[in-house]
């Protein structure tokens, strides 16, 4: 059994496109990191959500003794500075100006736990950087944006697959990353620790 650890929509369907068959069980655990370096922090938060799910996760049910765990955490930083999903309007259009008309990095921590006869045989946590440029935005285009709601459940406060991809001026690095889960570098990381879907089974 393959476990997404997220309700992310962006999320199930980038793992979908891999070709996966898989389960959602979501973390309810507060995000908090004492980690100050920005990979080290989005791998510190899936690794978290990773670790909230096998806590929960009975392993003596024939259905998650063979498991893979899959859990993510994605944020923008610009100038050193993490920004997350914005609490309110106000803060959305705060995070895009800031944005506006200059580059940033988007960092994607991943956490993988396998599950072998009931027993983690493997904790590990990797990072993937996607550098992305915003043309110069109006006050009115950011306000009109917000107004759209959809920048408010996403990291940076804007959904490069969605409205907002015609103030995108390039990305240097992985799309699917900035979407939310980098699904070339999970594919490769899955491949180096020799996983077959059919063994969660």
């Amino acid at each position: 059994m393959i476990i997404l650890a997220s309700k992310s929509p962006r999320r199930k369907e980038l793992l979908t496109k891999m070709g996966l068959t898989y389960e959602i069980i979501e973390s309810t655990k507060p995000e908090s990191t004492r980690e100050t370096e920005p990979s080290r922090i989005v791998e510190d938060l899936s690794k978290l959500k990773a670790e909230d799910v096998l806590l929960n996760l009975d392993l003596t049910n024939d259905k998650y003794k063979n498991s893979l765990i899959i859990a993510a955490d994605t944020m923008v930083f610009y100038n050193g500075e993490g920004l997350g999903k914005p609490k309110d309007e106000a803060d959305a259009v705060r995070m895009i100006k800031m944005l506006s008309g200059n580059s940033h990095e988007v960092i994607t921590g991943v956490t993988l736990i396998e599950i072998k006869l009931g027993l983690v045989t493997l904790k590990k946590s990797f990072s993937e950087i996607t550098k992305v440029s915003f043309y110069e935005l109006s006050d009115d285009e950011i306000e009109a944006y917000v107004r759209t709601g959809e920048p408010m459940d996403k990291a940076g406060a804007y959904a490069i697959q969605g409205l907002f991809a015609k103030h995108v001026k390039g990305i240097d690095g992985d799309y699917s990353n900035v979407v939310g889960l980098p699904i070339s570098r999970l594919y490769n990381e899955l491949k180096c620790i020799g996983f077959k879907e059919n063994a969660y089974v």
